[in-house]
């Protein structure tokens, strides 16, 4: 298993964790808007994408590759389906880890139908022969077939019906510039404002026949984030609260009491979040501590104090990734209600970075 398999795993067992499992997936699809006009925020990309289609529609033509990048759960699987259906297309659906070899691609493209959209998630992961094979089949529409190996080895040319890729990432800067060049629409998928959660908890809830009030899902809005997999996620499960402990409606009492439950905090942090915040604090005094150190203390791996709990908590502006390893920010001791010793000030360097 590989870094990012591991970090996926780890992170489909968080309930505020990005990545899902196939029992989710499952659970997503009935929730999942089916064109442009359902589909809720990212304005600037549904503009652009929307013209895209409209446009290929117009001249009777399969629409250019389309590229979208972005974090986890933010709708790159979900524009894919509606790129789809915008062009009345069948889509075939597959993932990088998944082509290892050229075979694996040239077996999937060779099967394609005329106009038909390819989504390829996670798209930077694709093997580097497999990668290769598809600058050709983009551009011109042809792959060439190695039959036979070493000196008479020979290349089969195999034409392709014209097919849309669109290609997903979480890692757009692994891309390489020849395949990106070759993407005629390239996106990037925004975290989501609260006013635009809310709005996608209210559908999600009406699709759920779950009755929800206004402050309930501006509650659950301001812990999901940013992202509506996670939004959509805590809906359902202060859903099974609310039947559970209460008549079934949602409201703001209830989001608070069921997520406290779930131990999601007012900012959206969970167990993971706050433990390294709290080890970072209370054990190295706000820091800076390596990142080794700090997952030791955690009781976790490395990687997925990296590449798992950080990112959020450096985008939330609670913790900062220093040359002298990791240091906490005013704020994290402020979310925690603690109080920074007074050498924070001086010799661990929090003076400097923050003017402490």
């Amino acid at each position: 298993m590989n870094w990012d398999e591991t970090t996926d795993d780890a992170d489909a067992e968080r309930l505020v964790g990005a990545s899902t499992d196939r029992e989710e997936q499952a659970v997503e699809a009935a929730l999942r808007p089916k064109d442009l006009g359902e589909f809720i925020g990212q304005e600037k990309v549904r503009e652009q994408l929307d013209l895209v289609l409209r446009a290929a529609r117009a001249r009777g033509a399969t629409a250019d590759h389309v590229l979208l990048s972005g974090a986890p759960g933010l709708g790159k699987t979900t524009l894919s389906m509606i790129i789809a259906a915008e062009m009345e297309a069948p889509i075939r659906i597959t993932s990088g880890p998944a082509i290892q070899h050229a075979g694996d691609l040239a077996a999937i493209l060779s099967s394609l139908q005329e106009g038909e959209v390819l989504f390829l998630d996670e798209i930077h992961r694709m093997s580097r022969p497999a990668e290769e094979m598809l600058y050709m089949a983009m551009e011109d529409f042809r792959v060439d077939v190695i039959v036979g190996k070493g000196p008479g080895a020979t290349a089969i040319p195999l034409e392709l019906p014209p097919f849309t890729l669109v290609g997903a990432t979480t890692r757009a800067g692994l891309l390489p510039p020849p395949l990106r060049d070759r993407f005629g629409f390239t996106a990037h998928m925004e975290f989501y404002e609260p006013a635009e959660l809310e709005r996608v908890i209210h559908r999600s809830a009406h699709l759920l026949d779950v009755e929800i009030d206004p402050d309930g899902a501006a509650e659950i809005a301001g812990r999901s984030r940013g992202t509506p997999r996670i939004a959509n996620r805590l809906l359902r499960r202060v859903r099974d609260y609310a039947q559970v402990k209460a008549d079934g409606v949602i409201d703001q009492d209830i989001a608070r009491a069921a997520l406290a439950v779930y131990e999601v905090d007012s900012r959206g942090l969970d167990r993971l979040d706050r433990g390294v915040l709290e080890a970072l604090l209370k054990l190295f005094g706000g820091g800076p501590v390596g990142l080794s150190t700090l997952a030791v203390a955690v009781g976790e791996e490395r990687e997925t104090v990296e590449e798992v709990a950080e990112p959020f908590l450096v985008r939330e502006g609670l913790l900062a990734r220093t040359p002298r390893g990791r240091v906490a920010t005013p704020a994290a001791w402020a979310h925690l209600g603690l109080t920074p010793p007074r050498s924070s000030t001086g010799g661990n360097g929090q003076g400097d970075l923050f003017g402490a």
